[in-house]
């Protein structure tokens, strides 16, 4: 570890929107990986006033101009990242953005490549957020298969394999799990890294995430569901999961150590009585991720 003191920490780049109010995207992800030890290079994809969940009549900014600047300019710099990480777009148009980004900055250096993680952020509960169009679901199908890792929750495995919503909760822990894995057959299509599903809620009062490792095996994990929900804690999971790879860490563990972090924030935001629309409450319990160190490399 005395070694590794004297390098620069490793370089991410977010590409997320940034919400003025209400934890989630680069207001969750800037802190939680800064924390557990990396450089997060904001590039804002919109300017919300506010997120989408709770609030009404919020200011929205596509900045889709101001990335393809931010690109060149990183790419005159010279700079280089260790993961790049996409989420929340603003527009359909932001899809070529992207990709171009990840020509740009994905490639080899070195002897490594820099791993792609891909968060779907589209939708929950069944439908998709107000700002998503068909056409942006369809170009995030495509982001999608450039990913090394690819995070979506129940709702957006469902729109990216166009298969029919069916709501978990009211299912028996076999029938939930039938139909993830019916979801995880179609995403292994389109995605050919490391997949989780999140949020495959349970009629006993569960909640599970189904894997894919990259060799191709599966791994279901499962948890008390949590009395609270919050806006944000898919970014704060896909953080911690990020962050935990780059660690070093095997994909099925870092998705446990996400998962069981995010669940611990959630008690703590409620025990705090943080208001729902205000997002997860994660400022005190962030010295947490502290604890894991960087594995040998």
């Amino acid at each position: 570890m005395q070694a590794q003191a004297h390098n620069a920490p490793p370089r991410v780049a977010a590409l997320h929107d940034l919400s003025c109010f209400g934890r989630c995207a680069l207001t969750v992800i800037l802190p939680t990986l800064s924390v557990m030890g990396y450089q997060v290079v904001p590039i804002p994809t919109a300017l919300l006033s506010t997120h989408t969940g709770g609030f009404t009549d919020l200011h929205f900014r596509d900045l889709t101009a101001d990335m393809e600047a931010i690109a060149e300019h990183f790419e005159t710099l010279g700079v280089t990242f260790d993961a790049i990480y996409p989420g929340f777009l603003g527009s359909a148009e932001q899809i070529e953005t992207v990709c171009r980004f990840i020509d740009r900055f994905g490639a080899e250096r070195e002897g490594r490549t820099p791993t792609v993680l891909v968060d779907p952020v589209m939708g929950d509960d069944g439908a998709l957020y107000s700002t998503y169009t068909r056409d942006l679901v369809e170009g995030v199908k495509h982001l999608a298969s450039r990913a090394h890792i690819l995070t979506p929750n129940l709702t957006e495995a469902c729109f990216l394999t166009d298969t029919p919503y069916r709501a978990t909760e009211q299912m028996e822990p076999q029938e939930a799990r039938a139909f993830a894995e019916t979801l995880m057959d179609h995403l292994e299509r389109l995605c050919h890294g490391c997949i989780v599903i999140t949020g495959i809620t349970q009629k006993d009062g569960m909640l599970a995430n189904l894997g894919r490792n990259a060799d191709g095996s599966r791994f279901y994990q499962r948890t008390p569901i949590e009395a609270h929900a919050y806006p944000g804690t898919g970014d704060l999971f896909a953080s911690v999961l990020l962050g935990e790879v780059l660690r070093g860490k095997a994909f099925s563990e870092a998705c446990q150590r996400a998962a069981a972090f995010t669940a611990e924030t959630i008690r703590a935001s409620a025990c705090l009585s943080t208001p729902t629309r205000e997002g997860v409450a994660l400022e005190w319990q962030l010295h947490r991720l502290v604890d894991s160190p960087r594995a040998e490399t």
